[in-house]
């Protein structure tokens, strides 16, 4: 394994780390979560800037990076739905989506036709998801959680725009990722 493997790898240690500070969710313990949220999830930048950078970009690198990117996401929507912050309903509309999207990734009938890298929609939906994440987690005030709102049912948007972009590519010049 490379580096940015190895970076996209060590994103996997986010997320039990995100969920055991939201066992007891203290304001400390969830500007912890908050922190090592956002440290992890700006590894998904970092390892592809080095991959492209240092001309090391892999089939396995290429297939980890998203599924642990939808690891890190959802561990913090899961926990934060036990919490009753967020509506189970909403997370399972993203859970629906990403699992869709991967099993296609996957599915040999479909890797013959040419799969759409990563567009606009798919980089403002994960944008988008890291920024909800991140104020959803934050012991913030009533304004800031109601944005945070806004910002998750936005995400659930763009996690279905970029989606159905992806999945019909022919009826959009713009594409979408996983």
């Amino acid at each position: 394994m490379n580096l940015p493997t190895w970076i996209t790898v060590s994103r996997l240690l986010g997320a039990p780390i995100v969920l055991v500070a939201l066992l007891d969710p203290t304001d400390l313990r969830r500007w912890i979560s908050v922190v090592v949220f956002v440290i992890f999830a700006g590894t998904d930048w970092l390892d592809g800037y080095l991959a492209r950078r240092l001309n090391q970009v892999t089939d396995l690198g290429k297939f980890l990076d998203p599924l642990v990117d939808k690891l890190l996401v959802m561990a913090p929507l899961m926990a934060l739905v036990g919490l009753n912050e967020i509506p189970a309903w909403g997370v399972f509309l993203i859970l629906a989506r990403e699992l869709t999207i991967s099993g296609w990734r996957v599915n040999p009938a479909f890797q013959k036709d040419n799969v759409p890298g990563a567009g606009i929609w798919g980089k403002a939906k994960t944008v988008v998801q890291i920024a909800a994440i991140a104020l959803l987690l934050a012991p913030l005030g009533t304004l800031w959680q109601n944005a945070a709102l806004f910002l998750f049912w936005a995400a659930v948007a763009l996690t279905w725009i970029s989606g159905l972009l992806y999945l019909f590519p022919a009826s959009s010049k713009i594409s979408s990722d996983p």
